[in-house]
């Protein structure tokens, strides 16, 4: 009965679509240029198996390696009205056979009005992108991704761009007693962000200034403790045809949320040569300042904070997987007591397209610590990273896509990290992703 009933509705959708009439207008499933009101849905199943043989183990001395599969199923209901537009995507996120079934969410939930002189206001939740997405970005690769609850105000002209976004995060538990926020859906309390993208008709440059105040918070003895930090910095992007580079540099100042004050800063630089549509050369250098002690001591030592000033740059809400290796060691999981001691990772690689369906590619990692290890009475070399990589294209809405991904750590690796003894980490993974448009309606 359930699957007559939706093959009755599927039969009323395209009836509707194209029999009925508005205003003597035909109601087509393309939208043309006498379109007022258009309504699209879409998909989005990602599916992955992973496998890992080594890494960061509870306890010193355990073993790590796990072998799973993972969901995500999105589905994109977008209106579109020619001053105003919304969207609704429910998101489906989990491990097949989780003890509880997975985790239903709304990824995005937006309404947006804009002018036609570029002017317009966003509200609700919604993806945050900018620049290489290296300080805010949609993270698409974890199954959760990242949607933000702010309301974006802005102008998108031709060569330049300026937004403006808030957003105040509460628990429901704190409505009626303060405003504590403590394990919520965002790790901030409040966020400001100003962006401002200077786009030449004329050049293929790109220059970038970004200007974020983050409000964290912590619960003590007395209540919630808010403390503010900053961020400012600037992008820089120049995409020919041959060659391509991205520079970008940011500083963090002010407080975290223990209420220690923040000096931490980092540069990148990222340079590709095509020489054709089948090659792409890059090399690349990051580095994020660190610090010298323990915030928290490691494992099995006693002490106290031992710093006073923090000077561990935080990514914040980058999408840190697309930057810092593969094997996401670095600014996805924390290390051990806490210790920020920074990175710089020099990568090279080589990308091997033989039809436009098809890409094979090759990147190496050298990591090392943003700062001296020597009270610690090690040295900054963090290991080596070698990652391998084959996607296919096989139709407009399915792409297939795996990898290997090896890391040789060294006894700094073993030790902040708490990785096994014999420090060679391997990690497998297979994705497959559908992104099918089951509705385009224009009337």
């Amino acid at each position: 009965m359930k699957k007559s009933a939706l093959f009755i509705l599927l039969l009323l959708l395209a009836g509707t679509s194209v029999f009925a009439r508005k205003k003597d207008r035909l109601v087509t499933l393309a939208p043309d240029s006498t379109s007022t009101n258009i309504f699209t849905l879409k998909g989005d199943f990602l599916f992955r198996g992973e496998y890992r043989d080594g890494g960061v183990a509870q306890e010193e001395g355990d073993k790590d390696y796990a072998a799973f599969l993972l969901s995500r199923i999105m589905l994109q209901l977008e209106y579109q009205h020619k001053w105003f537009s919304m969207r609704v995507t429910p998101r489906f996120s989990g491990i097949w056979g989780q003890s509880n079934g997975g985790t239903f969410s709304l990824f995005e939930g937006w309404v947006q009005a804009k002018s036609n002189k570029g002017l317009f206001a966003k509200i609700g939740r919604q993806e945050l992108s900018y620049d290489d997405e290296r300080i805010i970005g949609s993270d698409d690769w974890t199954m959760m991704a990242s949607s933000h609850d702010v309301i974006k105000l802005g102008y998108d002209g031709v060569c330049h761009q300026v937004h403006a976004i808030v957003g105040f995060n509460q628990n429901p538990q704190g409505i009626g007693g303060g405003t504590v926020y403590i394990d919520g859906y965002q790790p901030y309390k409040t966020v400001q962000v100003l962006w401002y993208h200077y786009q030449p008709r004329k050049y293929p440059l790109g220059l970038s200034a970004l200007f974020m105040n983050v409000g964290m918070q912590s619960e003590t003895q007395a209540g919630p403790n808010n403390c503010y930090q900053q961020l400012v910095g600037g992008f820089f992007s120049f995409h020919g045809n041959i060659f391509r580079t991205e520079l970008s540099g940011y500083y963090q100042f002010g407080r975290e949320e223990h209420n220690l004050p923040i000096s931490a800063w980092m540069v990148s630089s990222k340079f590709n040569i095509i020489p054709n549509e089948h090659w792409n050369v890059v090399l690349g250098y990051d580095y994020l300042s660190g610090d010298k002690y323990f915030a928290v001591p490691a494992h099995g030592n006693l002490g106290m904070t031992r710093h006073t000033t923090i000077r561990g740059f935080s990514p914040l809400f980058g999408s840190h997987h697309e930057f810092y290796g593969a094997m996401d060691f670095f600014y996805v999981s924390n290390y051990i007591g806490g210790f920020t001691p920074g990175l710089q990772n020099a990568y090279a690689g080589l990308t091997y397209s033989p039809i436009e369906a098809v890409k094979l590619s090759a990147t190496y990692h050298f990591m090392a610590t943003g700062t001296d290890m020597s009270t610690h009475n090690l040295k900054i070399p963090l290991g080596h990273e070698l990652e391998v990589e084959a996607s296919w294209k096989f139709a407009s809405f399915g792409s297939l896509s795996a990898g290997y991904s090896y890391m040789n750590g060294t006894e700094t690796m073993k030790r902040l990290r708490r990785a096994e003894n014999d420090n060679h980490l391997h990690w497998v993974w297979l994705n497959l992703r559908f992104t099918p448009r089951f509705l385009n309606i224009g009337w």
